[in-house]
């Protein structure tokens, strides 16, 4: 089974569809010059650069299924005017997401129904 990269969060103002597929993974990589999981790794330990929650945020958004310029927009409105820790665990989720897909689907097999007794 495999998992999505797709989560959806309450972020700005309404509830959004984030995604970061192979496409998105790859704009991140060169827009920060970073491999995803150093991006990822610079969130955890709190040594990420501004461009890195606003490029995943953005691209999260895109991959999510928004129009470019709509989420250009919606970074400049929700990321860019407020405080960086704001979007701080948005864009680690949304990069976790894309990484290790999203926590809230379930992993491995389904289990098998019980037999019912004759």
């Amino acid at each position: 089974m495999s998992r999505s990269a797709a989560i959806d969060l309450d972020w700005g103002d309404s509830t959004y569809r984030f995604a970061l597929r192979w496409g998105e993974l790859a704009e991140l990589q060169e827009r920060v010059d970073a491999g995803p999981y150093v991006v990822l790794h610079r969130l955890h330990s709190h040594q990420w650069r501004i461009e890195d929650i606003s490029n995943v945020i953005r691209l999260g958004l895109i991959g999510g299924g928004m129009e470019p310029a709509a989420a250009l927009r919606k970074v400049r409105t929700y990321v860019e005017s407020r405080p960086p820790l704001e979007n701080h665990s948005h864009a680690l989720a949304i990069l976790s997401a894309g990484l290790l897909g999203a926590p809230e689907e379930p992993v491995g097999e389904p289990e098998a129904p019980v037999p019912e007794a004759a």
